[in-house]
């Protein structure tokens, strides 16, 4: 195997799906700039999710539209003038 291809800063962070406000803890080096105070009491580093296996249609069963952001509305916002320009010119 390679050395020094992993990285070595491994600490406890907790991954928050926004969606359902579900949290677990876990060991990662992602790099966050917010916290969040657990259970024990302690403070930790939080990584916001929009989807995690409790809100995901594959491991629910449900399905449910996430548009979390509004990303379909600003889509519609950002091209609805070429949106309309094709229909004149038809």
């Amino acid at each position: 195997m390679k050395k020094d291809i992993h990285p070595k800063e491994y600490r406890t962070v907790v991954f928050k799906d926004m969606s359902n406000d579900y949290a677990f803890l876990t060991k990662s080096t992602v790099n966050t700039k917010d916290t969040i105070v657990w259970e024990d009491g302690k403070e930790y580093p939080l990584v916001k999710l929009e989807i995690s296996s409790t809100s995901h249609h594959f491991f629910t069963g449900k399905m449910k539209l996430v548009d979390t952001a509004g990303r379909v509305d600003k889509f519609r916002n950002k091209y609805a003038r070429h949106f309309e320009a094709g229909k004149s010119s038809k």
